[in-house]
C-alpha cells in the first residue's frame, strides 16, 4: 500500500515538474514519442520545434522541449566550468611611434573608391546609328541604348554585320535590327 502511494506521489511530482518548466505531456492517445500536436490533428515526432508540423497548418500544442532549450523560451543559464581559465588581460597600447611610417594611400587602391557599374561608367567615344559595341573580351555585342553599349572594359564600335563576321553574337541572341 505504501509503495502505491509513493508511486502516486512520484507521478504527481513529475507532472507538476513538467508543468512548472512548461512542458505539456502528450495525451494518452498520442503515439509514443510524440512531441507536438499539429493543427490538423496529426502528431509530430521530432526534437526540434522549427519546421514541426510543416504542411499540417502549424503546431497546436508542443509537448517536448526544443533541442537543448527549455520550453519556456528562456535561454539556459551558463555556469562556468571549474577548469575554464579567464581570458588573458588586454595588451597595453603601444606608446612609441612606429619605426617606419605607413605608406601613403595609392590612387590605384580600390578600398574606399566607389564601385564602378555600367550605370556610372561613361560611354566610350564614338558609336551612333547602325553601330554596335562589341565586347572583345567575351565576343558579345550590345545594341545602341542598352545598358552596356560602349561601357565594357574592352570593346570596339562596328556595324552589326562586321560584328557577326568576326564571330560575335548578340546579347540574349536578339540582333539589334529586329
Amino acid at each position: 500500500m505504501m509503495t502505491k502511494k509513493l508511486i502516486g506521489f512520484a507521478a504527481i511530482a513529475a507532472g507538476l515538474l513538467a508543468v512548472q518548466i512548461g512542458v505539456a505531456q502528450a495525451p494518452s492517445g498520442a503515439p509514443a514519442g510524440s512531441t507536438a500536436l499539429c493543427n490538423d490533428g496529426t502528431y509530430f515526432k521530432g526534437a526540434k520545434k522549427a519546421g514541426a508540423c510543416a504542411g499540417h497548418k502549424g503546431i497546436k500544442t508542443w509537448y517536448g522541449t526544443a533541442a537543448g532549450t527549455p520550453a519556456s523560451g528562456a535561454k539556459p543559464a551558463v555556469t562556468p566550468s571549474p577548469k575554464s581559465t579567464p581570458p588573458p588581460p588586454p595588451k597595453p597600447a603601444a606608446t612609441s611611434a612606429p619605426s617606419t611610417p605607413p605608406p601613403p594611400p595609392s590612387s590605384s587602391s580600390s578600398a574606399g573608391a566607389p564601385k564602378t557599374t555600367s550605370k556610372t561608367m561613361t560611354q566610350a567615344a564614338g558609336g551612333g546609328p547602325g553601330l554596335v559595341w562589341v565586347n572583345t573580351a567575351s565576343n558579345v555585342y550590345h545594341c545602341p541604348g542598352t545598358q552596356y553599349y560602349g561601357k565594357t572594359k574592352a570593346g570596339a564600335y562596328m556595324s552589326e554585320a562586321d560584328a557577326k563576321a568576326k564571330g560575335a553574337h548578340p546579347v540574349g541572341g536578339k540582333p539589334c535590327g529586329k
